[in-house]
């Protein structure tokens, strides 16, 4: 292995030298493969040199000198490393994958070498120790806060012996959750069904046959050819007649990792959660869970559990329901046996369009990506004086990704906004927000943070513009709500920006926007017919709210399936053994509603939680729906485009960042503490409550 540490980095390294770039945005056009290890190994010696003066310092400890300090070192690295890592998700490749292999060793080296200084840490603890004596600001107090328990939680304590078992478990499990993603990636890309039968496309509508042409020329074949990405696999779920084919798209889906190959998962999964266990355990905390909780507005495993069952009450009577009525409907279309997991989307829809007279496919025309782009700009504007100016001089690291100024309503440069919109082999499959940079303010200078929302939408075809499901417009709206916590951001330390917060805080501001997708004095401000201009009939927007719960239990049951496979994994107080499967069944088990489908596992592709922040986390997205629920109901009593109302969302939560707790942060907006009500009412179970 090359050693991280050698002297004399390329010279002219776009990524070391400063980016003379508008914006200082990172020069992507410059930015090669080689450029890579050599700007970690300068940013890692600049970065150590940093700590080194900040450990070695004369004089009195103190804040500036030793906390603040300490937030703003490493920044060399942190560009890098955003620079990389973003672009390893978005546009990676097979060398993009080696480098990130190669150095990430030599980043959680360097991470454990500044937590295990001795005499950074003595700094650390004096100024803890007298914390009570000065006087900081209510930020001040949080980074403190935060940096001693980051250095206590990460293992300043511990003796030689146990910081060096630390070390070693940090660099696997660094290598174990690249192996992770790199396998469910290869896994994604390597499935195609190519379909030559015209007869086999019965059911499907005209922009997925469009699609899945464009993909079989793609990828130099006649006919049609369906991929496992969401735009592909989302509407042939729902709408191919063909049951055998999509049995063979779920099963591909489902088997991801899990097929006993060169990319398979089970044994990679078992060592990470086996790792996490004993890092907790070496840490003195009982489970993983425990100690991942200890920051979070949980707090421990017991109050996330007891989440989950009280949703499980609630949505079980209303998943049951909605099985019953598929199972009525099979019967009546002559089907035979059980509705199985291949079923679901496909009788849904049918059952969706028989109640409500709704049929997604009748949504899309009304929803042209950049009609709903503009809508979700003036939605912004109307809330908070937001502008936007596209700048085709930032350098992108892909031809589909487009670069906004963002301005707020005094004219002030806000952040610049990257939007990546369409799959592609070298992204990952989903949807997120990132940042090329975090908001910070150093020097008396405020530096605004570079967003990126990065999508992976239905594309535009020869015959038509990229037109989205109802569905993909509320994920814009959600990543988009992610954006605005990283754009508004308005703190001094870059460790508290933007969305620096708790994780079961994190979801608030995304899971907020996605109210407005069902309001029409929203969707009045873009949704018109992309050919005629026709604005979005009343009977289908009422249709659309007529239809918001369809299936909501299903949903629920589904999303607390994942919570409690996860809070399963990371509950674990022994050492889990080979049958990765049987645990992932028995944990899953409680929210079970389809008939269990042999050798198909969540857990080999769950890379939000053993290859993403989500570990003992995935619970947060109820627990912030909860949040949303409750904290919307103000707009919906002042008005949804009311500006007071919009002021002290940003004001209390948007601008704030991590900058203090997030209960104080919420009950500063909402005046009091959330309730489930908010929620259970929005999906139809107040009944079962």
């Amino acid at each position: 292995m090359t050693n991280p540490m050698s002297p004399n980095p390329e010279e002219n390294n776009p990524l070391i030298a400063p980016f003379n770039t508008p914006y200082d945005t990172p020069p992507f056009d410059q930015i090669r493969h080689e450029h890579y290890v050599p700007a970690f190994r300068a940013a890692i010696e600049e970065g150590l040199r940093e700590t080194t003066v900040i450990a070695s310092a004369e004089g009195t400890p103190g804040f500036a000198n030793t906390i603040e300090a300490l937030d703003r070192s490493g920044e060399l690295l942190s560009r890098v490393s955003d620079v990389f890592y973003n672009l390893n998700n978005a546009e990676t490749d097979a060398r993009m994958q080696e480098i990130a292999r190669e150095v990430a060793p030599w980043v959680s080296d360097y991470h454990n070498d500044i937590l295990f200084n001795k005499a950074l840490f003595e700094r650390i603890r004096t100024v803890y120790a007298q914390r009570d004596a000065m006087t900081l600001s209510p930020e001040q107090q949080t980074l403190l806060e935060k940096t001693y328990r980051s250095f206590v939680r990460n293992g300043a304590l511990l003796d030689e012996k146990g910081q060096g078992r630390l070390r070693e478990i940090s660099r696997e499990l660094s290598a174990l959750s690249l192996k992770f993603h790199d396998n469910v990636l290869a896994e994604t890309n390597a499935f195609l069904l190519h379909v030559t039968d015209e007869k086999d496309l019965a059911g499907l509508p005209g922009t997925a046959m469009e699609a899945a042409a464009e993909l079989a020329r793609e990828r130099g074949l006649e006919g049609w050819a369906f991929s496992l990405h969401a735009p592909s696999f989302g509407p042939f779920m729902e709408y191919a007649d063909n049951r055998e084919l999509r049995h063979r798209m779920y099963t591909a889906y489902a088997m991801r990792a899990n097929q006993n190959n060169a990319y398979d998962n089970k044994e990679v999964l078992q060592r990470i959660a086996n790792l996490r266990l004993e890092r907790a355990r070496l840490l003195g905390y009982a489970t993983h869970a425990d100690f991942v909780l200890e920051e979070r507005m949980a707090g421990k495993p017991e109050r996330v559990h007891a989440l989950l069952d009280q949703l499980l009450v609630a949505a079980r009577p209303t998943a049951e329901g909605e099985l019953e009525e598929l199972r009525q409907l099979a019967v009546s279309m002559g089907a035979e046996g059980e509705i199985m997991p291949w079923d679901w989307a496909w009788y849904s829809e049918k059952l969706r369009r028989q109640r409500f007279e709704l049929d997604e496919e009748v949504l899309r025309p009304y929803f042209e990506l950049d009609a709903v782009k503009q809508g979700v700009f003036e939605l912004t504007g109307r809330l908070w004086g937001m502008t936007y100016v596209r700048n085709e001089r930032i350098p992108v690291y892909h031809q589909d990704v487009e670069v906004y100024e963002v301005y707020d309503a005094d004219g002030n440069l806000l952040a610049i906004l990257y939007l990546d919109f369409f799959p592609r082999e070298g992204k990952s499959p989903g949807a997120w927000m990132t940042e090329f940079r975090s908001q910070q303010k150093r020097e008396g200078k405020d530096i605004r943070p570079q967003v990126s929302v990065v999508c992976n939408f239905s594309k535009p075809t020869k015959k038509r513009p990229s037109l989205l499901t109802f569905r993909e417009m509320s994920t814009f709206l959600h990543e988009f709500g992610h954006a605005l916590h990283g754009m508004m951001s308005d703190v001094t330390y870059a460790g508290l920006s933007g969305t620096s917060v708790y994780r079961d805080f994190v979801e608030l501001p995304s899971m907020i926007m996605e109210n407005w997708a069902l309001e029409r004095e929203f969707l009045d401000l873009f949704a018109r017919h992309y050919e005629t201009g026709e604005r979005i009939p009343d009977e289908l927007v009422r249709k659309i709210i007529d239809a918001r719960n369809f299936n909501a239990g299903y949903g629920i049951l589904r999303q607390l399936g994942f919570g409690l496979n996860d809070m399963a994994w990371h509950g674990i107080t022994e050492p889990v053994g080979a049958d990765v499967l049987d645990f992932e069944r028995r944990s899953m088990q409680p929210a079970a509603l389809l008939p269990v489908v042999d050798h198909v596992m969540v857990s080999t592709a769950f890379a939000h939680i053993f290859a993403g922040g989500y570990a003992a986390g995935y619970y947060s997205y109820k627990w912030s729906e909860v949040l949303d629920a409750d904290a919307f109901r103000v707009f919906r009593e002042n008005g949804i485009f009311d500006k007071a109302t919009a002021a002290s969302f940003r004001e209390n939560i948007l601008s704030r960042g991590g900058s203090e707790h997030p209960m104080t942060l919420y009950m500063r907006f909402r005046g009091k503490e959330p309730t489930i009500d908010a929620l259970l009412e929005r999906d139809g179970l107040k009944q079962g409550h």
